[in-house]
């Protein structure tokens, strides 16, 4: 006879290990699990309980009683979900892109885009930096000719049914997508295989002027060398441009609108449309690959005779000496995130399109990507094999040979504005230098140890680092708060992520415990934090499966505005608004070099919390908003790091204890919160 725990795990995740052993990687992806009614709204009271009074839960207890009543609200939306999902290959994704994303009013630097530092770099002159884009531009040609011809191997999960695969769908939207302001909501645009389209140009921008650069000339990629003498031309024609040495006019600071509120950005938009020319150049951006950001330096550049180097690589050059400026990690998250203001970089940019590189005069290369199209995973793959690739070639040439192509000069885009939106241009710039002003960033390189070490003792990194966060915030402000960290969902069909609720009842008592507000010896604080890291392990195994609480209760709540019935009190109760205001924004984001992500907070009042966990050292960008100021980002980054050591020493008080392992396998808990009998069970 079947082991019923093991029959019941390998019921909630979809697929069978033993039957595919090696996995059919031509199969379908299964669809998106409709998750049970009682078991989310019982683990709904579990998450909120820790953020909010006494009082509140009872109320809000009672509430969920009454929606979860047999033949209730509760049933009946939950049997119009599952009928709906029937007709959907993923039924959450698209109300959940809308939620997310699509729907959401605000700007999009530092509210919704997150930024990207790569490695550092110094350029010894202005070419080389047009070399390092040229190089870089060719790698990701390299790795789009990988996706068009369906070449990318596919993800397989890591753990929980190791070699899964997952959905690559986001991989092939990163240079064919585009996100255009609405007055209601942004409609994201994705072109397919279907379609005649197949971009083959980019857009530059440099000095504030755009250009339309063709990359892909009769069916053929430039070659690296043709791709080094466009850009030449481009920056040589916005000097002259800017500089006043030709005929041709400046050109308005047009980038700076997409950073306005999307409301405001949608009406511009429209009536930017209604001229023919600025039209084609708002189509001739949104259809491009992607966009080259060539800013301007932050602080003082070396300018040397390129030529007296071998090949101007910059891995020729000897280090520069110390005396030399050099830029802190937060000036340069800042460049990435919104250009440093006005005054520098920030109308350099177009917020719409999904992947902005950006290389500085001095250096300071990354990105910025509109965030939903894709998560960060699939950039990181992306940036990781360019930064490879530029290596690669790096190591094998030595000579660079003349282009024998003649190519026609990039095409500048030159505006009609009136001057109402001449007006808005003025506006954008003055709300960027606002929005900018108000971002507090800090950026903790912990160096004591890294995501190996809580390995030696059986603890999930990525879990052990989430409560060192919850004890950060509960050091600095006596309390938790909602806590959103991504989950990936890609074992499913068309999926992207739901939320691994951090902030649970255990990491509360492990939290009073780590700051004497509740009495305990060490070894009771060892058990106490084993108990909350096995609580968020056992929360994210459900979320991953397909069983997560945010998004099947969107789920509930979309369905019933679709049907155009009465919104339950479960949505309208002050806690369900509350449990979705995430003080503190949370997500992973690892890479094998020296680079990291940055988000700001999501709301006013919070945290945002990018983490890099590395073999020894773990990388965190804290941001908060200066307009609360009850927040500080140092002071959150100096609570965390106190928390990593704190949590270190702890440990190593009595290793022993630490590792042991709970009373019963994960799985079993799992089951058990699904509903299953594990009564008389053997070993899974």
């Amino acid at each position: 006879m079947s082991h019923p725990v093991k029959e019941f795990v390998r019921r909630i995740s979809t697929l069978d290990v033993e039957q595919y052993p090696e996995w059919d990687l031509s199969a379908p992806l299964p669809r998106l699990p409709t998750p049970k009614l009682k078991n989310t709204l019982d683990r709904y009271l579990r998450l909120v309980a820790p953020v909010i009074s006494s009082e509140a839960f009872e109320r809000t207890k009672r509430i969920v009683e009454e929606f979860s009543q047999p033949g209730g609200e509760g049933e009946k939306l939950q049997h119009l979900l599952e009928e709906y999902a029937k007709t959907k290959v993923n039924w959450v994704t698209e109300w959940w892109l809308d939620d997310m994303y699509l729907q959401n009013p605000l700007p999009l630097p530092i509210n919704s885009n997150p930024g990207m530092v790569f490695p550092r770099n110094s350029f010894i002159s202005a070419r080389q930096q047009l070399r390092f884009a040229a190089q870089l531009i060719s790698g990701i040609l390299d790795y789009k000719t990988i996706l068009d011809t369906r070449s990318l191997p596919i993800d397989r999960a890591r753990h929980s049914r190791k070699g899964q695969p997952l959905c690559m769908e986001q991989y092939y939207r990163l240079f064919t997508s585009y996100r255009y302001p609405g007055k209601v909501k942004d409609t994201l645009v994705t072109k397919t295989e279907r379609d005649p389209f197949d971009p083959e140009h980019i857009t530059v921008v440099c000095l504030d002027q755009y250009f339309i650069m063709e990359v892909i000339s009769n069916g053929t990629k430039l070659c690296e060398e043709d791709i080094y003498n466009q850009l030449r031309r481009i920056t040589q024609f916005a000097e002259e441009i800017v500089s006043g040495d030709t005929e041709y006019a400046v050109q308005p600071r047009v980038g700076a609108l997409t950073a306005l509120p999307r409301t405001e950005w949608a009406e511009v938009w429209e009536h930017m449309c209604k001229d023919s020319q600025n039209k084609g150049n708002l189509e001739a951006i949104a259809n491009s690959m992607f966009i080259l950001c060539l800013d301007q330096p932050i602080g003082p550049v070396r300018e040397l005779d390129e030529e007296t180097q071998l090949n101007g690589s910059i891995e020729d050059l000897n280090e520069p000496n110390t005396t030399e400026y050099r830029r802190g990690d937060v000036s340069l998250a800042l460049q990435l995130l919104h250009g440093m203001g006005s005054k520098y970089n920030a109308s350099n940019r177009w917020y719409d399109k999904t992947m902005q590189f950006i290389i500085s005069r001095d250096g300071n290369c990354g990105l910025n990507y509109e965030h939903s199209v894709a998560e960060g995973i699939a950039v990181i793959r992306l940036i990781e094999h360019i930064l490879q690739y530029m290596q690669e070639v790096k190591r094998w040439r030595l000579v660079r040979f003349p282009s024998v192509c003649e190519l026609a000069s990039p095409k500048r885009l030159e505006w009609n504005l009136d001057a109402k939106t001449l007006n808005m241009i003025t506006k954008a710039l003055r709300e960027i230098d606002q929005i900018a002003d108000d971002l507090d960033l800090y950026i903790l390189r912990y160096k004591e140890y890294g995501r190996e070490f809580p390995k030696t003792v059986n603890m999930s990194p990525d879990s052990y680092i989430q409560l060192a966060l919850q004890l950060a915030h509960f050091k600095l402000h006596n309390y938790l708060v909602p806590t959103y960290e991504s989950a990936s969902t890609r074992r499913f069909a068309l999926a992207r992520v739901d939320n691994i609720r951090a902030c649970s009842m255990p990491a509360l008592e492990w939290c009073k415990a780590m700051t004497g507000q509740t009495p305990c010896t060490v070894d009771e604080k060892i058990r106490l934090l084993r108990k909350a890291m096995d609580w968020q392990t056992e929360i994210m195994l459900e979320t991953i499966l397909g069983h997560g609480v945010d998004n099947h209760l969107l789920g509930l709540r979309q369905i019933a505005q679709e049907h155009g019935l009465k919104l339950p009190q479960i949505f309208t109760d002050e806690t369900y608004k509350e449990a979705n205001r995430f003080r503190l924004s949370t997500s992973q984001v690892p890479t094998t070099m020296d680079a990291f992500m940055c988000y700001g907070a999501v709301v006013p009042n919070g945290y945002g919390a990018a983490y890099n966990p590395h073999p020894d050292n773990i990388v965190t960008v804290i941001s908060c908003w200066r307009t609360n100021p009850e927040n500080s980002a140092a002071k959150f980054a100096d609570m965390l790091a106190s928390a990593f050591t704190e949590m270190r020493d702890l440990i190593q008080s009595n290793t022993a204890l630490a590792k042991e392992a709970p009373k019963e396998p994960v799985e079993w808990s799992i089951a058990r919160s699904l509903g299953a009998d594990v009564t008389g069970s053997g070993n899974v």
